[in-house]
């Protein structure tokens, strides 16, 4: 994964905070999580409303704008070639283009597949294939065009959001967690749950910005908001690799399953999982039913059936 380019704040400065900001949510291969984390705002929505312009955010209102954009929060990976194109546009819209989430900041877990795998995913996935136009990986935004600053996670961290609002509007750089996860369950008291239960855990080489959930609930951490700068990713596989915690060791393969993660494409995670294994071992077969001189021509359409008047005619 890319680390997060300079985030540049204070652009409009104090002086000129007359106006709103022009603020825009979009979303590409995702499934929607880090948006209705915003709608998750309840407390603040209103105050951000007022110091905003929300202008493009189609999970909260139909009012829709193409830009320009002062602020574009940008969801989901870049998986076919319309986003690739729709996404440089959106950076020419845009003063800062912040990326959300997991699957716009690594790719997310369909960026696991590699370019050898396309056909067979696509066959896999789709009973008409030749009808889907999809690029041979997904990609992270930061592959396409500039982005200027990231917030991780599967979905990001609402706190997050809240404090890169805050930030630009006040006119300082936005303070954003580069701490390892163990650092939070200290914070927090949390229970270490390879020490207690001899558990595997992420959190080592994993940035915080969760909360430590899963380490409060009893489970290991599993690396959603992906390598931390600096993370020694190579040691931790190693440890695990050895038995650690644990009397024996590990399947090479199982080891390098645990970063295959939300954000198994990044750099870091990825190395792992391809030196050791550990990617899903099942053997794809196509979903088309039908033989192939069956599948249609044309791309398939929905069936057109009687409006609600209608049917109601039909039952009198």
């Amino acid at each position: 994964m890319a680390t997060a380019g300079p985030v540049t704040t204070g652009r409009w400065g104090r002086a000129e905070m007359t106006a709103r900001p022009r603020v825009g949510g979009v979303k590409f291969a995702s499934c929607d999580g880090c948006q209705l984390t915003i709608l998750d705002l309840e407390d603040e929505l209103l105050a951000l409303t007022e110091r905003f312009e929300f202008v493009e955010f189609a999970e909260a209102t139909s009012r829709r704008s193409s830009g320009p954009f002062d602020v574009l929060f940008v969801e989901g990976s870049i998986s076919t070639p319309e986003q690739a194109v729709e996404i440089a546009r959106l950076r020419a819209a845009t003063k800062t283009l912040v990326t959300i989430g997991a699957c716009a900041t690594a790719g997310g877990i369909q960026a696991l597949r590699t370019a050898a795998e396309h056909e067979a995913f696509r066959s896999a996935v789709y009973p008409a294939p030749a009808f889907v136009d999809s690029l041979a990986v997904a990609s992270p935004v930061s592959a396409h065009v500039t982005v200027d600053a990231e917030l991780r996670g599967c979905p990001i961290g609402p706190e997050q959001l809240v404090e890169f609002l805050t930030a630009l509007a006040t006119g300082r750089r936005p303070q954003l967690p580069d701490q390892a996860v163990c650092v939070e369950c200290k914070r927090r008291n949390v229970t270490c749950v390879v020490v207690a239960r001899g558990l595997p855990c992420l959190g080592p080489v994993t940035m915080d910005g969760c909360g430590a959930i899963c380490p409060r609930f009893g489970r290991g951490c599993y690396g959603c908001f992906g390598p931390r700068e600096g993370a020694n990713v190579d040691s931790l596989a190693r440890w695990f690799a050895e038995g650690q915690p644990g009397p024996t060791p590990r399947d090479p393969a199982a080891v390098g399953r645990l970063f295959a993660g939300f954000t198994g494409a990044a750099g870091p995670f990825r190395a792992v999982t391809d030196r050791l294994g550990g990617r899903p071992p099942r053997t794809l077969k196509p979903a088309v039913a039908r033989p192939p001189e069956l599948v249609p021509e044309s791309p398939p359409t929905w069936q057109t059936g009687p409006t609600m008047g209608e049917a109601d005619d039909a039952r009198d």
